[in-house]
C-alpha cells in the first residue's frame, strides 16, 4: 500500500491507469516467454522466476493479471515488468509508459513529490553521453595504456565494447568542454560528480584513466570506476564517483544491469571485489558476478540483492562470496558472515588457495578455473568456523578449548537445530578433541542465554473444507462479482476465519463491494492498489487468475450454491454456541435469559433450514 501512496504524490494515477490500459498484459509478458493458450482467453507459459518443466505460469488478459501457480508470484503488468526487469513501481510505469507513448504527467505534494524528476533525467543524458565519449576515446592513441591494461587481463576489443569501457584523456578539461558543447551546465558536471570546481571553472574528475561505466539495474549509467594508468598519477589506484543525486554507493552493484536475469533465473548471486573480475567471471560463463564500487558489502546492498534473488527464507538460492585468500580476504569473508542472517538465501564463500583474483585466475589457468573456483564454494558458518579456529594451536589441549571457546557462540547462534547439531560434531573432528558431547554440551551452554525464536504459526490445512469453500467463494467475487449479488456485500470480515481470507474480503469491501464492482481490468486495478500488503496483493492476484472448481454448473447457480453454504457454515456456528451458553444456563432461575436465546435459537435453525435450499431463497 505505501508503495502505492507514494505513487499517489509522484505519477498521476489517471495516467497509471492509462499505461495499464494500453499495455496489454499478454503483449508485455510474450516478450520475455512464449505463452500458450490456456482456454477461455487466457494463456500459459513456464515461469520465468523459476525453473520448471511444465507451465504454471497463467496470464489472463480480461484482468490484466498474471499468476504462477508454482512459484506463487503474480501480479498486473506493472508488477511483472518490476520483477522482470527489477524496477521500482516508478520505473516500471515510466519503462511502460514510454512504449506505450504515454506522457506522464507528474504532481507535487503527496507522499514523495517528484521535484527531482528533471534534475534525474538530465544528469542521467549527462552520464550517457560521458560514457559514450570515454568510449570513442579508448581507440586513440593517447588510450594506448588502457588499452595494453585490458590485453594484459585477457580482455578483447569486443569484451571492452561489451561492458562500456572507456577511457579519460590526461586533460584538465576535455569532458568539460565536450559536455558543455552539448548543452549541459557546468552545474550540472559538478553535481553529477562527473566535474570537480576548481579555481578557474569546473575540470574533469577523471584524467589519464581506464574508466568503467556504472549502471542502475535499469541499465541507465549513474556513476564511474576509473583505473590509474600513469605513474605520475598521485591519486588512489581507483577513483570513483562520489555520492551524488542518482549515485548512492551504499546500494550500487558493479554488473548488476547484466546480471539481473541470470541471478533471477538460477537464483544465485556471485560477489567478487572488483571491475575485472566481474568482467572475467562473465565471460568465463558466471554470468551472476557482481561487485560493490569502492566500498564493503553492506546492508543496503543485501537488500538490492535480495529483490534480485526474490530471496525467501526457504533457503533455496545461493549467494557466494569469491575474496582473495590473503588476510584481507578473509577479514571480507568474516564480515560478510555476520550478514548472513539477514539473506534466506544460503551463503558460501569460495577462496582461490594460491591468492589469485578471478581475473588473474582466467588470465592463468583459463575460463574453467574461474567455474571451478565457484564451484569449490564452502558454506559461510565453515569458512567462518575455520578462519576462527586456525588462529589457535590445536596441537596443546590448551588450543583445542581456547578454539573451542572462541567458535561455540557461533555454532549457538545457528537457528536451524539440525544443522548446529552438525556443525557441532564437525568442530569436534576439526578441533580434534574426539569428544562430540562435550563439545555438544559447550555449544548447549551458550545457547542458555539465548532468547527463543518466535514460534511460528501452525499452517492451515489446505484440504479442509470450510477453507476451500472460503477459497471459492472469494474467487467468485473477484471473478464473477455480479452472480453474488447483495448478500455477499453483508457478509462481515470475521465471517471467514482465516487472517489472509479476511484481508481479501476486506479489500472487497473497500472496493465498493460486488455491488461496485466495474469491468474486470479496472477492478483488478482497484483492489489491487487497495491492498495492504504484498501477501494479500498476491493472494488477490491468485484468488482472480485461479479457476473456481465449478465442474460445468453455470456461474449464478455455484455462486448461490456458495453463498448458501457459506451462510449455513456461519449459522451452524452461532447454533453451537447458542446451544452451549443455553446449557449452562438454569431453565427455572434464568428462565428470561433461557427463553430469550432459546427463541433466538430457534430463529436460526429456521433460517439454517433455509440456506440448505438456496434454491427457495430470493438473493
Amino acid at each position: 500500500m505505501a508503495r502505492l501512496a507514494d505513487m499517489a504524490g509522484r505519477i498521476r494515477q489517471d495516467d497509471i491507469a492509462l499505461v495499464r490500459e494500453r499495455s496489454p498484459i499478454d503483449g508485455v509478458i510474450g516478450e520475455y516467454l512464449q505463452l500458450v493458450s490456456a482456454g477461455g482467453g487466457n494463456a500459459k507459459g513456464l515461469c520465468p522466476f523459476h525453473d520448471e518443466k511444465s507451465p504454471s505460469f497463467n496470464v489472463t488478459p480480461s484482468r490484466g493479471l498474471y499468476f504462477c501457480h508454482g512459484c506463487g508470484v503474480g501480479g498486473d503488468v506493472i508488477k511483472f515488468i518490476q520483477e522482470i526487469e527489477h524496477l521500482s513501481f516508478a520505473e516500471a510505469v515510466e519503462r511502460l509508459a514510454a512504449k506505450a507513448g504515454v506522457q506522464l504527467q507528474y504532481e507535487e505534494g503527496g507522499y514523495v513529490p517528484r521535484k527531482d524528476g528533471g534534475k534525474r533525467a538530465r544528469l542521467i543524458e549527462a552520464h550517457q553521453v560521458a560514457a559514450e565519449y570515454y568510449a570513442a576515446q579508448l581507440g586513440t592513441a593517447q588510450a594506448e595504456p588502457g588499452r595494453r591494461f585490458l590485453m594484459e587481463r585477457g580482455f578483447r576489443a569486443a569484451d571492452a565494447a561489451h561492458f562500456g569501457i572507456g577511457y579519460a584523456p590526461d586533460e584538465w578539461e576535455a569532458l568539460v568542454r565536450h559536455l558543455r558543447g552539448k548543452g549541459f551546465t557546468d552545474r550540472e558536471m559538478v553535481e553529477g560528480g562527473l566535474c570537480v570546481e576548481g579555481r578557474r571553472g569546473p575540470r574533469d574528475r577523471f584524467r589519464g584513466r581506464l574508466v568503467w561505466p556504472i549502471r542502475d539495474v535499469s541499465g541507465d549509467v549513474i556513476g564511474f570506476g576509473a583505473r590509474k594508468l600513469l605513474d605520475r598519477d598521485e591519486g588512489p589506484k581507483y577513483l570513483n564517483t562520489p555520492e551524488t543525486p542518482i549515485y548512492h554507493k551504499s546500494s550500487v552493484l558493479y554488473g548488476l544491469d547484466l546480471a539481473k536475469k541470470e541471478i533471477g533465473r538460477a537464483k544465485k548471486a556471485v560477489i567478487v571485489e572488483g571491475y575485472t573480475d566481474v568482467m572475467a567471471c562473465h565471460l568465463a560463463g558466471e554470468t551472476t558476478a557482481i561487485a560493490t564500487c569502492g566500498t564493503s558489502f553492506g546492508d543496503e546492498h543485501i537488500k538490492v540483492l535480495r529483490r534480485m534473488l526474490m530471496d525467501q527464507a526457504e533457503g533455496r538460492g545461493e549467494v557466494i562470496f569469491t575474496f582473495d585468500g590473503d588476510s584481507a580476504g578473509q577479514k571480507a569473508a568474516l564480515r560478510a558472515f555476520e550478514a548472513d542472517h539477514k539473506f534466506g538465501s544460503q551463503t558460501f564463500v569460495a577462496v582461490q588457495p594460491d591468492g589469485l583474483d578471478p581475473c588473474d585466475l582466467r588470465v592463468q589457468q583459463g575460463d574453467a578455473a574461474v567455474r571451478d573456483l565457484v564451484a569449490s564454494r564452502v558454506p559461510l558458518f565453515e569458512f567462518a568456523i575455520r578462519s576462527r579456529i586456525e588462529r589457535f594451536d590445536l596441537d596443546t589441549v590448551e588450543g583445542q578449548m581456547k578454539a573451542l571457546d572462541a567458535v561455540a557462540p557461533i555454532i549457538a547462534g545457528i537457528r536451524d537445530a539440525g544443522r548446529r547439531k552438525l556443525y557441532a560434531v564437525n568442530l569436534d573432528r576439526w578441533l580434534g578433541i574426539m569428544d562430540e558431547q562435550l563439545v555438544l554440551r559447550r555449544v548447549n551452554e551458550y545457547m542458555k542465554g539465548a532468547t527463543p525464536a518466535p514460534r511460528s504459526r501452525p499452517k492451515a490445512d489446505p484440504n479442509d473444507p470450510s477453507l476451500e469453500l472460503e477459497r471459492e467463494l472469494l474467487k467468485m467475487a473477484l471473478q464473477r462479482p455480479a452472480t453474488l449479488g447483495p448478500a455477499y456485500d453483508t457478509l462481515a470480515p470475521d465471517a471467514f476465519s482465516l487472517p489472509e481470507h479476511r484481508a481479501v474480503h476486506e479489500v472487497i469491501l473497500a472496493g465498493g463491494g460486488v455491488a461496485g464492482a466495474v469491468a474486470p481490468l479496472e477492478w483488478s486495478a482497484r483492489l489491487r492498489d487497495l491492498a495492504p500488503s504484498e501477501e494479500t496483493r498476491s493472494l488477490l492476484t491468485r484468488f482472480s487468475v485461479e479457476p473456481p472448481k465449478a465442474d460445468g454448473i453455470s456461474d449464478d447457480t455455484y455462486s448461490r450454491a456458495l453463498l448458501a453454504r457459506f451462510m449455513e457454515v456461519q449459522l451452524t456456528g452461532h447454533v453451537a454456541a447458542l446451544k452451549s451458553k443455553l446449557g449452562r444456563l438454569n431453565p427455572v432461575s434464568e428462565a428470561e435469559e433461557y427463553n430469550r436465546l432459546f427463541g433466538d435459537l430457534v430463529a436460526l435453525e429456521q433460517q439454517r433450514r433455509r440456506f440448505r435450499d438456496p434454491g427457495s431463497q430470493e438473493w
